[in-house]
């Protein structure tokens, strides 16, 4: 399986990266071939709702790293978002991401794709990251693609936490599963 994993932390060493660590070293384990974007550090233009990627065949006017992930998420067979919560959502970076891809939206709708989401938040409780599983939820439904789970790794505000905890592991054992 080709697996498109797309990160927003701009901490290279951090919470978020951790677990995508563990999901990719599960996933590579169970023979699938892993894409990483790590959109904080790309160049991706916030969509502007311009419709010209309507109007000339899914042509975004933003010469971005864009063009970069396009081909891999066409291609993927499973999309992992990994986002730390800053204040009740997914982060910018992994947001200006899903937003372009309104671009690819006629040939993402009704793929047949799976989808998985990542979180960490140093928040003890579940209700910081209740507004990015809720709009993960709804894009995954809109898009027809099934969720395969769901790493909500509360009380993790800084690497030890996360390396001391269940997380990882959950997230290894998620990309394993596939």
């Amino acid at each position: 399986m080709r697996i498109l994993v797309i990160t927003g932390s701009a901490h290279k060493k951090g919470t978020s990266s951790c677990l995508a660590d563990a999901f990719i070293k599960g996933a590579e384990e169970a023979g699938h071939v892993v894409c990483r974007f790590d959109a904080a550090f790309k160049n991706v233009h916030p969509c502007i709702g311009c419709d010209s990627c309507r109007k000339n065949e899914r042509v975004c006017v933003f010469k971005d790293d864009m063009q970069e992930l396009n081909p891999e998420l066409l291609k993927a067979e499973a999309v992992v978002f990994v986002s730390p919560i800053y204040y009740y959502d997914i982060n910018a970076q992994i947001k200006a991401v899903i937003d372009r891809f309104y671009a690819n939206n006629s040939v993402l709708k009704g793929a047949d794709k799976k989808a998985s989401l990542m979180l960490t938040y140093g928040d003890e409780t579940e209700e910081s990251a209740e507004g990015a599983i809720a709009s993960f939820r709804g894009m995954v439904k809109y898009l027809e693609w099934d969720n395969v789970g769901i790493v909500s790794a509360k009380g993790c505000y800084v690497l030890d936490d996360v390396i001391n905890s269940e997380y990882p592991k959950q997230a290894y054992e998620l990309g394993k599963s596939l």
